[in-house]
């Protein structure tokens, strides 16, 4: 799958508003729960892509609220 490919299924799955807050939903979740507890067998790594896990789960979130704004404003 091409990359331009890639980036129109995501922009058309973001356009869909309970999908994308679905979505959001199921990745913040677990990133949220990994900043609150302190478990054993955690490392940078798993810091690190709980950081990028919540930041893209909050982003999806985000776009599935605020929806679809217009280009212009006349």
């Amino acid at each position: 799958m091409s990359l331009k490919r890639f980036r129109g299924a995501l922009l058309r799955f973001l356009l869909k508003r309970p999908a994308a807050i679905t979505l959001g939903l199921v990745l913040t979740t677990p990133a949220a729960w990994l900043l609150v507890q302190d478990l054993p067998w955690e490392t940078p790594v798993t810091d690190g892509l709980g950081l990028i896990v919540g930041a893209t789960g909050l982003a999806f979130l985000l776009a599935g609220i605020g929806g679809r704004r217009p280009d212009w404003i006349e």
